[in-house]
C-alpha cells in the first residue's frame, strides 16, 4: 500500500503539479471505499455552495475557490462533469477527488453523463491520461471510481440536486443526460439522443410528491452563467466560463444559504487562462477556422 499524504497531495495540486501514477491508484481506491458508504441519494444541509460543469477547465476551478473560499472553509456540491473538453481534465479530477477524500463531509461530487467509460474516450480525458502519464491506466483508476460516485444530492430536505434531471424511463442516464424545456409541460425526446427533456409539470410534479420546493442541476450551458425556470422550481447552475475557451460566456456558483436563500454568484473566466500557452494555441486555431 502507498503512503498517502493528502495535504501534499493537495498542495502539489493547487500548484497544477500531477501526481505519481501509483498515488492516484491508491486515491482512487480509497475514494470508491468512502463512496461505497454513501448512498445514492445524499442528504446535507445548508450552507453549502454548489458548482456545476467544469470539463476540465482547471483556473476556473480555482478561480470558484478564490470567490467561494477554500476548503474546509467552504462547504461544497459539485454537480458532475469535471473532465472532458478542457485542457486539464487530470489536475481537475486529481484535486476534487483529493479533496472529498479529505474532507469527506463537506465535500460532495454528484456523477454527470461525462463521468464514463465511453463519453471520456470521445471527449478528451482518455487522451489527455495517455498523453501525461503514457498509458491508460491513469483513465482507469478514475472512470472506475465514477461508478461509485452519487447520483443526486438533498439539501435539507427541501432542494433536488442532480447533474441532468428527473428520471422518466431509465433512471440512471435521465438523471445525468436530461434536460428542462420552458416550452413543454411533460416528457418529450431529447435532441441529444440520450434522455428526454421535460415541462413544466413534470417539475410540479415531482416536488409535491417528494414534498420538496426546488429542483437544482447542471449540464447546460448558459450564457448568464445561470438559468432559473418555472417559477423558480428548478434552477441550472453552470461553472465553465467562456467554455471550452471560445464560448465566451459567464459561469456561476450557487450559494444556498442557511435560510434556504440562492445566490448566483457569477464570474468570468480566470486570467490564468489567458498566460497558458496551451489555451492561446487553441484560440488562435479557432480564429483561423473562423476567417
Amino acid at each position: 500500500m502507498v503512503e498517502l499524504d493528502l495535504d501534499a497531495c493537495l498542495e502539489r495540486l493547487y500548484k497544477k503539479q500531477l501526481l505519481a501514477e501509483c498515488v492516484l491508484k491508491e486515491i482512487c481506491e480509497r475514494t470508491k471505499e468512502l463512496l461505497m458508504r454513501e448512498s445514492n441519494v445524499v442528504n446535507i444541509s445548508a450552507p453549502v455552495t454548489v458548482v456545476g460543469d467544469i470539463h476540465g477547465q482547471y483556473y476556473d476551478l480555482i478561480e470558484i475557490f478564490r470567490i467561494g473560499g477554500y476548503c474546509p472553509d467552504t462547504n461544497y456540491l459539485f454537480l458532475g462533469d469535471y473532465v472532458d473538453r478542457g485542457l486539464f481534465s487530470v489536475e481537475t479530477i486529481s484535486l476534487l477527488t483529493c479533496l472529498k477524500l479529505r474532507y469527506p463531509d463537506r465535500v460532495q461530487l454528484v456523477r454527470g453523463n461525462h463521468e464514463s467509460r465511453a463519453v471520456t474516450q470521445t471527449y478528451g480525458f482518455y487522451t489527455e491520461c495517455m498523453r501525461k502519464y503514457g498509458s491508460q491506466q491513469v483513465w482507469q483508476y478514475f472512470t472506475d471510481m465514477f461508478d461509485f460516485l452519487t447520483l443526486s444530492v438533498v439539501i435539507d430536505n427541501s432542494i433536488f440536486c442532480v447533474h441532468g434531471e428527473i428520471p422518466h424511463e431509465g433512471a440512471m442516464a435521465d438523471l445525468v443526460w436530461s434536460d428542462p424545456d420552458p416550452d413543454k409541460e411533460e416528457f418529450a425526446i431529447s435532441a441529444r439522443g440520450a434522455g428526454y427533456t421535460f415541462g413544466s409539470l413534470v417539475v410540479d410534479r415531482f416536488l409535491h410528491i417528494n414534498g420538496m420546493s426546488h429542483i437544482l442541476r447542471a449540464h447546460q450551458l448558459c450564457n448568464a452563467g445561470y438559468q432559473v425556470l418555472f417559477d423558480d422550481k428548478l434552477s441550472t447552475v453552470w461553472s465553465a466560463p467562456n467554455y471550452c475557451y471560445r464560448c465566451g460566456n459567464l459561469a456561476s456558483i450557487l450559494e444556498v444559504g442557511v435560510d434556504g436563500s440562492r445566490f448566483f454568484n457569477v464570474f468570468d473566466a480566470a486570467p490564468e487562462n489567458d498566460r497558458n500557452p496551451q489555451q492561446m494555441q487553441l484560440k488562435v486555431r479557432d480564429g483561423k477556422k473562423r476567417s
